[in-house]
């Protein structure tokens, strides 16, 4: 695992709690996705518009996923009834990445995977906390140094290698690079079926009752 500096290592505490909290953190956030994220998701979006909530993909339909809005100097991912147009009783990114054997944040801008870590540079992080490093998100309970006992870097291990893997050279940097030169994205087709082998007609028997007769062939296994 690549090295990574997160600043209140010690002392940051962080549990989620979904579905507990309703996906609170999908609520509102609008979070940014690079060009190569968004790129990505043009080409999901024909297997997700069908997970969608209706009033969800109507608005994808009428004005697309991301807005006008720029966080990081990137577009934003919309929001229908104040929740992301890709929620609907869970991230549907996340979902369909596990249903196609692919890790978990294979199909999520990489804004939602890291949270709740923010990036100060490339190899230096912080856990956001209520209080610290000018954090704004007030209203997130889950932020709350009181929410939980335990300590982030325990209950972050995936988020963390995540992290560590967007800088220049990892596995997630393709991230960052334009949609043209990213050759390490994941799938975005579904999983490919066994095909199956062709079974040879048989040649008709001829019998006296039936001069024409012909057999079946056998379905393959």
């Amino acid at each position: 695992m690549r090295k990574l500096t997160v600043l209140n290592a010690e002392t940051a505490r962080f549990e989620c709690v979904f579905p507990t909290c309703g996906g609170a953190c999908c609520k509102g956030s609008r979070p940014p996705a690079t060009p190569a994220e968004v790129a990505h998701l043009e080409a999901l979006l024909p297997r997700v518009l069908e997970r969608l909530r209706p009033s969800a993909r109507r608005t994808i339909e009428k004005r697309g996923f991301v807005t006008r809005r720029k966080k990081s100097g990137n577009a934003t991912v919309a929001i229908d009834g104040g929740e992301c147009v890709f929620f609907h009783e869970g991230c549907t990114l996340h979902v369909l990445a596990v249903e196609d054997g692919l890790d978990r944040f294979a199909h999520k801008p990489w804004a939602c995977t890291i949270f709740p870590l923010e990036r100060h540079d490339a190899q230096t992080w912080h856990v956001r906390q209520h209080g610290e490093h000018g954090e704004a998100w007030t209203e997130l309970p889950c932020l709350a140094p009181t929410a939980s006992e335990k300590l982030g870097m325990r209950t972050l291990g995936p988020e963390l290698t995540f992290a560590a893997e967007l800088a220049e050279g990892g596995s997630e940097a393709w991230r960052f690079e334009p949609p043209s030169q990213s050759k390490q994205q994941p799938s975005t087709s579904a999983p490919s079926k066994p095909r199956k082998r062709a079974v040879p007609r048989s040649r008709p028997v001829q019998t006296k009752s039936s001069p024409r007769s012909t057999t079946k062939p056998r379905r393959g296994r």
